[in-house]
């Protein structure tokens, strides 16, 4: 069983939502990122999206532009190296199911033919591509259901008259955009979030969960009504930004780590 459906089903059965991390991997280096992996794990995250810095980011709001700014600034960090990331983290006992969080141009380059056995090899679960629309991704599609590999679509509420088309072919789970815009974190939503929502889950034959803004406690809690899966991104990813004097010093990483710890467990309860 993919280890995504895994981690879903054992916690329907705990009638717990998932906790869905996002962190931009190479901020503020490599390392550091398999730390921060390791500890997002102990503070309670399900599932780890690892996000792969790229230059020209379609959905990312200014606070995981900068991380992704920074993590190809310092070390040219490459889809490899988020892949490798991964294999660290796992090699080190980190039992977390994986997606990579990445724009087709990368995908692209290393070639489809080639990327997925790579993913296989290293136990990357799943592959979540924002800009690959519905309507071109049969290839990928095709070949990451050989690989046993989960491509997540994104549903937004003005996917409208779509939304069944792409929940129906969903994999793994369906993530559904809180918001209109870009990702950052956000004190209101879209007026019609909860009928989209509703409109989701009815269509739905796998779990769907939520992101795109969510960044506190009472957020977390009340989509958690109505989802199986919470993904938090911009918040976290400013925290790790915060702590970065902390995080880039040895003598005070595990300080760093703390902070961030004490933050997830703030934000989930």
């Amino acid at each position: 069983m993919n280890r995504i459906d895994r981690a879903f089903a054992e916690l329907r059965e705990k009638k717990q939502p998932a906790f869905i991390p996002f962190l931009t991997i190479g901020d503020p280096d490599l390392r550091t990122s398999v730390d921060i992996i390791k500890e997002l794990e102990k503070a309670g995250a399900s599932i780890l999206e690892l996000g792969v810095p790229y230059s020209d980011p379609l959905a990312d709001g200014p606070v995981i532009q900068r991380s992704s700014q920074r993590a190809l600034k310092q070390a040219r960090i490459s889809i490899m190296d988020c892949i490798q990331a991964a294999k660290t983290a796992r090699s080190e006992g980190c039992e977390l199911p994986f997606i990579l969080f990445t724009y087709y141009n990368p995908v692209l380059q290393m070639g489809l033919e080639r990327i997925f056995p790579i993913l296989a090899e290293n136990e990357i679960s799943g592959l979540i591509i924002p800009d690959l629309p519905m309507e071109e991704d049969a290839e990928t599609r095709e070949i990451a259901d050989r690989y046993g590999i989960h491509l997540i679509p994104l549903v937004a509420p003005t996917s409208k008259e779509r939304i069944q088309k792409i929940v129906s072919r969903a994999s793994g789970f369906v993530y559904c955009v809180s918001s209109l815009g870009v990702t950052g974190t956000r004190t209101q939503f879209h007026s019609g979030v909860d009928d989209f929502l509703d409109t989701v889950k009815q269509a739905s034959n796998v779990p769907i969960a939520i992101g795109f803004g969510i960044s506190n406690n009472e957020q977390f809690v009340r989509f958690s009504q109505k989802c199986d899966g919470i993904v938090v991104g911009s918040a976290l990813v400013r925290k790790v930004e915060e702590a970065l004097p902390l995080l880039t010093n040895e003598a005070s990483k595990s300080q760093g780590l703390s902070e961030i710890h004490t933050f997830v467990k703030q934000l989930i309860g």
